[in-house]
């Protein structure tokens, strides 16, 4: 019999993405299955392959069950272990103990006041535990609205990160590079979401929309990227090579720094580079049992 293979995606989803339409040109032994879809029977499945579950950051707990219990009856990818990890962007301070450049971060749990100097500036705030921009907000120079949007999160019962924003964002963009069988791919230059507002997604969206072009990766954005990727299986929570990863990168004066690292749904940007569809076909179907 010939394998099934599962693209996870979302019930709130109402026709596939762009990734998913390429995928499925070159991958036919796989459909869709959407993650909080009661009714599925996972274990009819030789692979899942989470993609478009853009949904899983409001419903974190819920998901990583839905994971745990999908990769002890198949072969879930990425994997539990990388999920889990991967959720919860404190992951940041992993790669930097790799002596990797990410973009500086102060995580402010619940109960704790940041300082002020952390909210002074123009800086970005948004949940350790978010998708796509969702819950971000950029704060330009107000210290008690900064402080204000912390407290949000904060009732949520999230923890809250800041960064600096960074203005080279606004004139050159953000770099995603895009890893397929832990090989590099191609890069898709992103416009910055918060340059012209304070917000990225609204509270009812699955994912904000981005600007997306090719572009050529830089020496330095391969050398960034690639070293994140090569550290992977250096971090416990992750195996061999992934058969995706996306490396998001910010330009500043020193070179790029990392942003993210993508592992559980990112949008692959295929339709940006010839023969990107068939790559990422391959490499999920090399993750077969």
């Amino acid at each position: 019999m010939a394998p099934r293979i599962a693209l996870a995606t979302t019930v709130e989803m109402t026709s596939p993405d762009i990734d998913e339409t390429l995928i499925l040109n070159h991958l036919p032994e796989a459909e869709l299955a959407a993650w909080d879809d009661p009714t599925i029977d996972w274990s009819t499945y030789d692979l899942v392959v989470v993609r478009s579950t853009w949904n899983y950051a409001q419903r974190v707990d819920e998901f990583r069950l839905w994971a745990a219990g999908v990769a002890k009856q198949s072969t879930l990818v990425n994997p539990f272990a990388t999920l889990l990890w991967n959720s919860d962007k404190r992951y940041l301070l992993d790669l930097k103990e790799l002596e990797l450049p990410v973009v500086p971060t102060t995580f402010v749990p619940a109960g704790h006041t940041p300082d002020a100097s952390d909210l002074d500036g123009d800086v970005v705030i948004k949940p350790a535990v978010g998708a796509g921009s969702l819950g971000a907000r950029r704060i330009r120079s107000d210290i008690t609205e900064a402080q204000a949007h912390v407290q949000t999160l904060h009732e949520q019962g999230k923890v809250a990160m800041v960064q600096p924003y960074l203005e080279q964002v606004d004139r050159i963009g953000e770099t995603a590079m895009v890893y397929l069988g832990g090989e590099f791919s191609h890069a898709a230059r992103k416009a910055a979401i918060l340059s012209g507002g304070d917000s990225g997604a609204a509270a009812d969206a699955l994912h904000a929309e981005e600007h997306i072009e090719p572009c050529e990766a830089t020496l330095a954005e391969r050398y960034v990227a690639d070293a994140v990727v090569a550290s992977l299986p250096g971090v416990p929570h992750t195996g061999g090579p992934l058969p995706y990863a996306r490396v998001d990168l910010l330009p500043t004066e020193d070179g790029p720094v990392i942003l993210e690292l993508e592992l559980i749904e990112p949008s692959l940007f295929l339709q940006v580079s010839d023969g990107a569809a068939e790559r990422a076909a391959q490499a999920i179907r090399r993750c077969l049992p």
